[in-house]
């Protein structure tokens, strides 16, 4: 069996892998044995059925509680997730992914989050070829995330009260080279940025990898534009200065010009995109934003370490640059040739909550 990348171009080729699925209907993945279940949760709703008949379309997890969505021995690769929940907001649920073995999590980060919609449960759609989330907060991610021996997804409710899960993680049984990188995910926060501090998107990637996304929960402090902060990607030792260098929050971004046409403009392209949250002048009362851009046809190469940092400005009187104390949340996803060893500790969820 063999591991191939998904492009388009690919869906010709027979590589012998072997599908499978995993979802409330079938938690194992196992052959043959999806739909089985006579006593699920949906079992009122099937009586007059049977078996067969949606008995075990979602999972309940209990307050405080961490339910484990997949447990899958072997090699393979995953390479869909789709999910939505009732009785939790983008933070009161945290997502993590361990391969091979590992006790440190290579993806730790809240839900919406991961899934570049920090505001949930105020549904925004967001269209690209990593992440979409389509009506009504169906959460989809596409990236391929190998493993060789095992792999296991859990989430975890930080809420007060039970919540319902839906999900299926699609993958396939194969091998994998030697050249294939483990999948990872960083969250950062900082509520404020201290003054004339930046904020850091990823830290502690090490080995061989390559730097794949950002996204990015905007929350401004001060009126006027507040995107000319530069971002940063300091690559294989850098110290002090950094490999590549930006221009501007908006150009990382793949936008131009503050996206400002007429006012903030909406987009969504495959790789990149800008979704301004509204405001009512009375509670909702800040500009709030979300960013997404990935390096699907870019890649940022390392073959040591990688550290990638944003600057957060706007303006002041005399046409000078102002250092910003604004809330800005951030997900980096990338690949390393072994799980990462150290994540940086979540905050709690006062820390995480959006207000």
């Amino acid at each position: 069996m063999m591991f191939t990348t998904n492009p388009m171009q690919q869906l010709s080729l027979y590589t012998g892998a072997v599908s499978r699925s995993i979802s409330p209907e079938n938690p194992r993945g196992e052959k043959g044995c999806g739909g089985m279940s006579v006593d699920g949760p949906a079992h009122h709703a099937a009586r007059d059925l049977g078996q067969g008949w949606k008995v075990s379309p979602y999972v309940n997890i209990e307050a405080g509680q961490t339910h484990t969505l997949a447990d899958i021995d072997g090699a393979g690769a995953i390479r869909h997730i789709w999910l939505t929940c009732a009785g939790l907001t983008a933070r009161n649920a945290i997502l993590r992914m361990y391969w091979d073995d590992a006790a440190v999590p290579s993806v730790e980060c809240p839900l919406g989050d991961f899934f570049c919609n920090a505001y949930l449960p105020e549904y925004r759609h967001l269209s690209s070829l990593a992440v979409c989330v389509n009506p009504r907060n169906g959460l989809n991610c596409y990236f391929e995330m190998p493993f060789r021996k095992n792999a296991r997804i859990t989430l975890e409710n930080c809420s007060g009260g039970t919540c319902t899960v839906y999900f299926q993680i699609d993958y396939v049984l194969c091998e994998i080279p030697d050249n294939a990188g483990y999948f990872h995910a960083q969250f950062h926060r900082s509520n404020p940025l201290p003054y004339k501090s930046v904020h850091t998107l990823l830290e502690g990637a090490s080995g061989h990898g390559q730097y794949i996304g950002t996204y990015m929960a905007w929350g401004v402090n001060n009126n006027g534009w507040w995107g000319e902060g530069e971002i940063k990607f300091y690559l294989d030792g850098d110290d002090d200065f950094p490999t590549v260098c930006g221009t501007g929050t908006e150009d990382y971004f793949c936008g131009a010009y503050n996206f400002d046409n007429g006012g903030y403009e909406e987009f969504h392209t495959p790789y990149s995109g800008m979704i301004p949250h509204p405001t009512d002048q009375t509670y909702k009362s800040q500009k709030r934003f979300s960013l997404y851009r990935f390096h699907i046809t870019d890649p940022v190469y390392f073959s040591e370490n990688c550290r990638v940092t944003i600057q957060a400005l706007g303006w002041r009187s005399g046409g000078r640059y102002l250092p910003l104390q604004d809330d800005i949340s951030s997900v980096a996803y990338w690949y390393q040739d072994k799980p990462i060893v150290r994540q940086p500790a979540l905050p709690d969820q006062d820390g995480l909550e959006i207000i």
